[in-house]
C-alpha cells in the first residue's frame, strides 16, 4: 500500500488533504508529521506560497524518504494590500493562535465598509517524489470578510470568510467557510481546487 507524507502538524489540514487525495488514490496511506520521527522543519521564510510549499515538501522527503505533499496557504485581503498572505498563520505574532489572528484582522478592518472587504484564500500545493519529480499547483477561493466570527468548523480565518459562491443576493443568511460541511468546503476551497488538479498525477506516481 503506497504511503505519502503530508508535511503538516495541523490535524484538520491533514484530514482535509487526505479526503481530497483519496478521491484519486483510495488505497494510499496518508501520514502527517505527527506520524513520523521528528526532524528539523524548515523556517517558512519564502516570499510566496509556492516557495514555502516546495521548501516543506523537499525537507519532508529528505528527512523521511517518503513521497511528500505540502501546502502553504493564506488569506489575502484587498484592503490590507494582500496581507496577511504568507504571514496568515502568524499574523498576530507568537505564539500562533487562530483566535488572536482573527481578532487582529477584525480590528484592522473595523472602519472598512462592507463593499471594500474583498479577500481571497490562496494556496500552493507542492509534491516531491523520491525519483526527483517536483510538482506545484495553485488554488484560489474569492470572497469577503464579515464583521464577526461565525461557525465552529474549519480552522484559521474560516469563521470570518464568506465565499462568493455562498454570497446572498437578497441579504439572506450567508454561511462562512466554518459553517460549511466538509464536502461542500472541499468543492469550492482553494485547497480543493489545487488538490483536484494535482491528485491524479500524485496517484499515478504513487502507483508506480
Amino acid at each position: 500500500m503506497p504511503e505519502i507524507l503530508v508535511a503538516s502538524r495541523n490535524a484538520d489540514k491533514v484530514a482535509e488533504l487526505e479526503r481530497l487525495l483519496r478521491e484519486h488514490a483510495p488505497d494510499v496511506t496518508v501520514l502527517g508529521l505527527a506520524d513520523v520521527a521528528a526532524y528539523d522543519e524548515p523556517v517558512e521564510d519564502q516570499p510566496d506560497f509556492a516557495g514555502n510549499a516546495i521548501l516543506k515538501a523537499v525537507a519532508a522527503l529528505a528527512a523521511t524518504g517518503l513521497p511528500s505533499l505540502a501546502d502553504d496557504s493564506g488569506l489575502c485581503v484587498d484592503a490590507l494590500n494582500g496581507m496577511p498572505g504568507v504571514l496568515s498563520a502568524r499574523w498576530a505574532g507568537s505564539p500562533s493562535s487562530d483566535q488572536r489572528n482573527n481578532e487582529l484582522l477584525l480590528a484592522q478592518l473595523t472602519d472598512v465598509p462592507d463593499e471594500r472587504r474583498r479577500a481571497h484564500f490562496a494556496c500552493a500545493v507542492a509534491f516531491c517524489h523520491p525519483d526527483g519529480t517536483e510538482l506545484v499547483v495553485h488554488g484560489r477561493m474569492p470572497g469577503r470578510i464579515i464583521r464577526e466570527a461565525r461557525g465552529s468548523g474549519g480552522f484559521g480565518y474560516d469563521v470570518l470568510f464568506v465565499a462568493d459562491e455562498h454570497a446572498s443576493a437578497d441579504g439572506g443568511p450567508e454561511p462562512t467557510s466554518a459553517e460549511l460541511d466538509p464536502t461542500e468546503k472541499d468543492r469550492i476551497s482553494h485547497r480543493g481546487h489545487a488538490l483536484r488538479e494535482i491528485a491524479p498525477e500524485v496517484a499515478m506516481m504513487l502507483a508506480r
